[in-house]
């Protein structure tokens, strides 16, 4: 009997995800026994000193590399300082572990990750959710590397990318060690990093630039100058599994106009333009056509958190599994109309295109369409859903 509605909050990724909990607590509890509406307004100086912030991480590492610069080995222990309760410091020190590595392979990998309790207020979610501070370390590894081997950084970076192959990795069966696979176990398929970094590196005339700047921090006794050209991978999903899916709901109007529901919230990362992107794509027509509603539990029920960096993904393919299933039926009914099979129907400028038998193309304007297509009893509305594929966590 409760719906609950999100038309947008303001800017925060992550902040507002628990720590809302015990101020609405306060509020319900406040409502109950003066039975009346109860508004809860926390003053900015109690806000900043209440509210948790980012995990501060201590982290330490041993690395064992050969002359190229090669890693063979790692030990690695992350503490997360998680403050005075657990929050979600459970999940945020998993993510930091799985981030340790950027990315470069590892090969022969220990990493600890540690929750400490400390007196001090209960640090929570904020974006990158432990990832930035497994990251950093996988970077001073990467620069405590090149120093010792008077090599520059970069170099260094892009020997130990995943999936770069070296003569000095052959195994004893003669092959060269894919080096795709990551310390937690999931392969790497997509070995995009090696080709990107390459065009950056020329693009950005790196070596001239550092060059520049060798010659600026000789010359220069107290004012120094950096470069760095620095890769990130970073997992987009939830380690729950059952919370990679989502839900949307699609109706087209007659008068060509489209409303799009979904699960997800709007938090000013501009989640809810993305998804209109996608139907407007689906259907071929303008963006202005598109209206996306508030997110609400009587819509689409039992969403997932907009969190993970999944929220586009997530809803943005399930409001395309809706559009999908309305443009079956008004594919079919098309075809019948122009006396054509179905793979002749595309949507095109605002148009639904029939090509007949004999070639000739007819293009009905998109709202034309849908008129047409509802006095023809043909459905146009649908709910969506999405699951994320080929995704598990095994926590053992």
């Amino acid at each position: 009997k409760v719906n609950v509605e999100v038309r947008r909050m303001g800017g925060g990724f992550g902040g507002k995800e628990t720590q809302a909990a015990p101020l609405a607590c306060i509020a319900s509890l406040l409502a109950h026994h003066t039975k009346r509406p109860v508004k809860y307004r926390m003053s900015r100086g109690d806000d900043m000193i209440m509210t948790g912030k980012r995990h501060a991480f201590q982290n330490d590492y041993k690395v064992g590399f050969n002359e190229q610069g090669l890693i063979q080995g790692a030990v690695i222990n992350v503490a997360g300082q998680c403050g005075n309760s657990p929050d979600l410091s459970d999940a945020i020190v998993d993510r930091a572990m799985f981030h340790s590595d950027n990315a470069y392979y590892l090969n022969n990998a220990t990493i600890t990750g540690y929750r400490c309790k400390t007196h001090t207020v209960s640090a929570t979610a904020y974006r990158g959710f432990g990832g930035p501070q497994g990251v950093i370390t996988a970077e001073l590894m990467m620069d405590d590397i090149a120093r010792h081997l008077g090599e520059d950084p970069l170099t260094i970076r892009k020997r130990n990318l995943y999936g770069v192959k070296h003569d000095s990795m052959r195994l004893e069966d003669g092959s060269i060690d894919p080096r795709n696979e990551t310390h937690y176990g999931q392969t790497v398929e997509q070995e995009v990093l090696p080709e990107l970094i390459s065009q950056l590196e020329e693009s950005s005339e790196y070596w001239k630039r550092r060059e520049e700047i060798k010659q600026f921090n000789a010359n220069s006794a107290f004012l120094k100058k950096g470069l760095a050209l620095t890769p990130v991978k970073f997992g987009i999903s939830f380690t729950v599994q059952f919370l990679n899916q989502a839900g949307a709901l699609v109706h087209v109007y007659t008068d060509g106009s489209i409303q799009v529901n979904h699960g997800g919230t709007e938090m000013g990362q501009g989640l809810y333009v993305k998804v209109a992107q996608v139907v407007a794509n689906e259907f071929q027509v303008d963006l202005d056509t598109i209206q996306v509603t508030a997110t609400r539990t009587d819509k689409v029920s039992n969403t997932s958190p907009t969190a993970a960096s999944s929220g586009s993904d997530l809803n943005g393919m399930a409001a395309r599994d809706a559009c999908l299933r309305i443009k079956a039926g008004m594919i079919k009914y098309a075809a019948e109309l122009n006396g054509t099979s179905e793979d002749k129907i595309r949507f095109e400028s605002n148009h639904v295109v029939a090509v007949k038998a004999d070639g000739e193309e007819v293009w009905t304007p998109f709202a034309e369409f849908t008129q047409n297509a509802y006095t023809a009893r043909v459905p146009l509305f649908s709910s969506g859903h999405y699951q994320t594929p080929k995704i598990h966590y095994d926590r053992n």
